[in-house]
């Protein structure tokens, strides 16, 4: 099922982000945009999120087949 499925890979984009980089990018200095690097990697990986989420779902098929059935139920 997943071999047909790839885009969710994409939903591992938002675990890799907070948790596999957590322990890399806990620190306070530099300061990028007046926050410490922590705090905008937080930021950061909290924006970025969203758009790993919509990739997947735009990419899947069986998201894709149910969106086309929805809009032929709708005419």
């Amino acid at each position: 099922m997943l071999k047909e499925r790839k885009s969710l890979w994409w939903l591992m984009g938002p675990v890799l982000l907070y948790l596999v980089a957590l322990p890399l990018y806990n620190r306070v200095e530099p300061v990028v945009l007046g926050l410490p690097f922590f705090m905008f990697w937080m930021l950061l990986a909290t924006l970025l999120t969203p758009a790993c989420i919509w990739l997947a779902a735009r990419k899947d098929p069986l998201w894709r087949a149910d969106r086309n059935h929805e809009r032929r139920d709708a005419e």
